[in-house]
């Protein structure tokens, strides 16, 4: 189990035998060329572990392999079998002092980080909650890019620096005309407003980024739709982003009616948001009944209105604008 076999080097390496000792120096190879000293060397069933020390760094490291240097093949750790260079035990006792205290301080650090994160978070849950339309399907954000990429190696990456929420949507289409529209509620992506198929980019295939607005995945501002398949699970994943008040730049238009029905009454009608996707009108229909069907509208006899089933008309959201003017409600 200890034995491997490095087929670059063409050579089988047993990790059960030890190689190097304590407080000697060894070298990293092809990555930071940085020099390391080993603390400690522990023993378990795959061979030898050598607990390391990054003179630079402070950092500690784990290496199980450990060739000589005079056989050098690619990446890796190395030591010097001719010139073996040792640091004497005390100053190695001082090494491991302070990379201990640093590890310490970072991950002292890390837990406040954490803390704080889940503060923001706790404060952005609530507040995204409070502007989360309950009929919402799409949320649509901007999101600042910054281009990771190293073309000397032809190695291509970029990450977000920020994301924006700036809209909502009640479906799950990905649409530039819907995206455009949201684009000026922010002054970053207000220029992407402007029609521009240049702007439009579609990668819905196998690694790509899917639909975006915006001049270039790898830098500046790109606007994109993030479906909601569950509610929670997309309150929970925005409560960072939400948790800072000047990631949340949606116009009041944007901001849909609460799901709870609102009644409005006149001429002996009345209007309901029946639910999220419906409308309906209960009253004295019957003299009026070609124009609600003109509109949209079908009757029901087995509606429910008030917690009992009552007669009415049905119409889908859309028609609401018009039914509450029809009914001068509006």
């Amino acid at each position: 189990m200890s034995k491997v076999f490095l087929l670059g080097a063409n050579k089988e390496i047993d990790r059960a035998k030890q190689v190097v000792e304590v407080n000697q120096v060894i070298r990293m190879e092809g990555y930071s060329y940085d020099r390391y000293v080993v603390y400690e060397i522990r023993k378990n069933d795959w061979g030898i572990a050598y607990k390391l020390i990054n003179l630079r760094t402070k950092d500690f490291h784990t290496a199980d392999i450990i060739r000589p240097l005079n056989e050098k093949f690619g990446i890796g750790y190395y030591y010097d079998s001719e010139n073996p260079e040792f640091i004497d035990s005390f100053e190695v006792a001082m090494l491991l002092q302070q990379a201990q205290k640093q590890k310490k301080a970072e991950e002292d650090e890390s837990e406040q980080e954490k803390t704080r994160v889940e503060q923001v978070k706790e404060i952005g849950r609530k507040r995204f909650a409070e502007i989360f339309p309950e009929d919402a399907l799409g949320v649509i954000v901007a999101r600042l890019k910054q281009d990771d990429s190293d073309r000397m190696t032809d190695y291509y990456a970029h990450s977000t620096q920020r994301t924006v929420i700036i809209g909502f949507s009640k479906h799950k289409r990905d649409i530039f005309s819907e995206m455009r529209k949201h684009a000026s509620n922010f002054d970053e992506t207000a220029y992407l407003a402007e029609p521009n198929e240049d702007y439009e980019h579609r990668e819905k295939y196998s690694m790509g980024d899917g639909y975006y607005l915006g001049e270039s995945k790898y830098c500046g501002w790109i606007i994109e739709k993030v479906p909601v398949y569950d509610r929670k699970r997309t309150i929970e994943d925005f409560a960072y982003t939400a948790g800072n008040d000047d990631n949340i730049h949606i116009s009041k238009s944007d901001t849909m009616p609460p799901s709870k029905p609102t009644e409005e009454s006149k001429g002996g009608c009345t209007l309901v948001e029946y639910s999220a996707k419906a409308v309906a009108v209960f009253g004295e229909t019957r003299a009026i009944k070609d124009e609600l069907k003109a509109m949209g509208g079908r009757f029901n006899s087995r509606l429910t209105f008030n917690g009992k089933k009552l007669a009415g008309w049905i119409f889908p959201k859309s028609q609401e604008q018009r039914l509450a003017y029809y009914f001068g409600l509006d």
